[in-house]
């Protein structure tokens, strides 16, 4: 987890906001990707965010599959993709509804 409204605060910044970046990753899928494309290592891993605008909390990612799909053509990827995105909007989901 990164706090980057800590971050900021912590190097003299005013930063009124809220942010924090979660990074969950995949173990068995982040090696399918690498071992496919070691270049892709910069798109690795998922990041949800959790951050406030306005007085609201907002919850946010990229989604994988169209991220990935910018920097690889390959379809086993593209796969692997969609699986991570279902499992990551099904946490986002999980974290709204509670």
């Amino acid at each position: 987890m990164h706090d980057l409204a800590a971050t900021l605060r912590s190097k003299g910044i005013e930063f009124p906001e809220q942010c924090r970046v979660f990074e969950v990753c995949n173990p068995q899928q982040a090696a399918t990707v690498l071992r496919a494309d070691m270049a892709l290592n910069m798109a690795l891993p998922c990041r949800i965010s959790v951050y406030t605008e306005a007085g609201k909390t907002r919850i946010g990612m990229i989604r994988p599959a169209a991220m990935l799909s910018a920097l690889s053509s390959d379809p086993e990827l593209a796969e692997v993709a969609r699986q991570v995105e279902a499992s990551t909007m099904a946490i986002i989901q999980a974290a709204v509804e509670d």
